[in-house]
């Protein structure tokens, strides 16, 4: 069909659909069926006015953390002389915080009467803040009375994570800065073994709502333990939909046939770190060749299969300017990137002990990520083209629906606070590197709103697919669509992006390969520290099962009173000392000397900027 035919045919239906949507609410209102209740939930599942909401917006008050406070307290914990149960059962260091609207920005102020005052940066734009927060979906379980930390499991139905990371071991051959657990630095080793492992895989399968398709398993640096490619291999043989791992990528640069091996145990996704272009742009990971490097482990990995997601560290004044070449590099290697996570720095770990300057010149938000990739790029719109990890929610409760009452997993849902992640997506096209916002052309904020009203009908199978596609047919713009591009690819990319195409969830994820324009994801994600603490984010992600403690968060391990020191410590297999003196040493690349790579039989094929990058080897 000619594209000005196709494109007239478009209009028309999109006008077609625009008229006859207020019939399909009427209907769905009129004739409302029961939520299905799958095998993997608990319950039946919740319609949108069943769900709850945290208190957003500002001036508001919330729970957080005299920074000095906690840490006094978890140092007195490690040295011996308190309990580790007062963080159970007390609030040390617990204050209130202030988030309001100051100079134009966002900020949260927080006094402690021992150590005074302290005020972060949330967010550079209230507008662009307020419009994250308005468009958070809610979340799905039922509202307690109390904060989840001070409540039973009785009032909780669907709250789970996306992701269950499994930390392999505190051991890293690199010792850079910024590290959210201080690798080689405590002193001790706190590395898991096989039973460990098997358990906490196995446990994770026995829990209810099955969500959890997805494994990560993180450090430290995993692939340095014994069992990373047992571990993977094990959560295959359970059912893991994607298992995934959060790598620096020596090994795989290091060790020719590894990414092979990784992919053979069933390996499916590496977030790898990677903080720039050039190895100037990643020198403070104190590698002098740490680009090249990178370069070498992307390869291995795309040609053994497995998805590389760069994971970027930004930090204000040291690498904030390397948002757009990182897009572009992405965009110039559709064949080996499939997403971008730009995490900005959370103030733990290695750098929990940041003077008041130094932060406040490094803080970096998602807010400035949003305008940052505007003005590196030129392609997206802060106020249009960003959304809350969770507004992808009404996708999941879709493909819940689609998939029916017999199916073995629920779809992967991010319920994470609104201003812990953000996200955009970018259509690129493989063979011209044309890079174009989907909202450019798809009303998402219009979509997102239809598909609850198709989820909360609950209509059969087949009625349900046919007002998805009226839904995709009302919000569509085709004459804002690149060229080229029909709504039928938009229809069948959708659907093979949400899981839903197929015959069970994900089965056609990974088909990038079935279109000229694919889709690129650009999230955001930020963890909090203790300068920026908010009890209200952290308890959106804890979620008890039954156990005193119950499933912890990123946000509450590596953060806030510091489980993460205190259960390695408890738990540690050895001191330092005597770990090396039964092992022996491991490798630690630091002090900005180059790693030593062999030659590899096949060449690197990235390109920046459209040329072939040549690389020094070292060994």
């Amino acid at each position: 069909m000619p594209m000005d035919v196709m494109r007239t045919f478009e209009k028309l239906a999109a006008r077609g659909a625009r008229a006859a949507w207020p019939l399909v609410k009427l209907y769905n209102h009129t004739f409302e069926r029961p939520s299905i209740k799958p095998d993997w939930a608990p319950a039946p599942l919740l319609k949108r006015r069943e769900r709850t909401f945290p208190q957003l917006g500002w001036p508001r008050t919330t729970d957080s953390l005299c920074p000095r406070c906690v840490k006094e307290t978890r140092n007195a914990i490690l040295d011996g002389t308190r309990s580790f149960g007062e963080l159970i059962l007390g609030k040390p260091g617990e204050i209130k915080a202030d988030i309001l609207e100051e100079d134009g920005k966002i900020v949260m102020k927080k006094t402690c009467e021992k150590h005074g005052t302290f005020t972060d940066v949330m967010a550079i734009d209230p507008k662009w803040m307020e419009r994250i927060e308005r468009l958070y979906p809610g979340r799905d379980f039922l509202a307690p009375k109390t904060p989840l930390r001070e409540h039973g499991t009785s009032s909780i139905q669907f709250g789970r994570g996306s992701v269950l990371t499994v930390d392999l071991t505190n051991r890293c051959n690199m010792m850079c800065d910024p590290c959210f657990m201080d690798a080689n630095q405590v002193g001790y080793v706190h590395e898991l073994v096989w039973d460990d492992i098997k358990k906490i895989l196995d446990d994770a399968m026995s829990i209810l709502p099955r969500r959890q398709m997805s494994v990560q398993f993180s450090g430290g640096e995993p692939t340095m333990s014994p069992f990373f490619l047992d571990a993977i291999r094990y959560a295959r043989e359970l059912g893991f939909f994607a298992v995934q791992a959060a790598t620096n990528g020596l090994r795989f640069a290091e060790e020719p046939g590894f990414a092979k091996a990784a992919k053979e145990a069933g390996l499916r996704m590496a977030y790898l770190q990677f903080d720039g272009i050039g190895n100037e742009a990643n020198s403070h990971r104190k590698i002098g060749n740490l680009f090249d490097v990178k370069l070498r482990a992307i390869e291995e990995m795309a040609a053994a299969g497995i998805d590389v997601i760069l994971v970027v560290t930004v930090i204000n004044g040291v690498n904030n300017d390397q948002i757009g070449k990182i897009l572009n590099f992405a965009v110039q290697n559709p064949d080996k990137i499939t997403v971008v996570s730009f995490q900005p720095v959370s103030f733990t770990g290695r750098d929990e002990d940041i003077d008041d300057e130094t932060r406040m010149k490094q803080r970096y938000t998602l807010s400035h990520l949003a305008y940052d990739v505007k003005a590196q790029t030129g392609v997206t719109e802060p106020m249009r083209d960003w959304f809350p990890l969770s507004a992808l929610g009404p996708f999941s409760d879709l493909v819940d629906q689609l998939m029916g009452e017999r199916a073995d997993w629920g779809a992967m849902k991010c319920g994470c606070h609104p201003n812990c992640g953000i996200g955009t997506v970018l259509m690129v096209n493989k063979k011209t590197s044309e890079m174009v916002p989907l909202t450019q052309f798809l009303d998402m904020e219009g979509l997102l709103e239809d598909i609850g009203t198709i989820t909360d009908g609950a209509q059969p199978k087949p009625l349900t697919v046919a007002q998805l596609g009226l839904a995709l047919a009302k919000n569509y713009r085709p004459e804002k669509a690149p060229k080229g591009y029909s709504f039928a690819e938009l229809m069948k990319q959708l659907l093979s992006q949400a899981g839903a195409r197929g015959k069970k969830v994900g089965e056609f994820e990974k088909d990038a390969d079935e279109f000229e324009w694919r889709v690129l994801f650009v999230a955001g994600m930020w963890f909090q520290d203790l300068f920026n603490y908010d009890f209200r984010r952290t308890e959106m992600c804890i979620i008890p099962y039954g156990t005193q403690m119950g499933e912890i968060s990123f946000c509450a391990y590596n953060t806030g009173i510091g489980w993460r020191n205190i259960v390695e410590k408890m738990l540690q297999n050895a001191s330092v000392a005597e770990w090396y003196k039964e092992h022996g040493r491991h490798a630690v690349y630091a002090k900005n000397q180059d790693f030593p790579m062999p030659v590899f039989s096949n060449p690197i094929t990235a390109r920046v900027e459209g040329e072939p990058l040549k690389l020094r080897v070292i060994g």
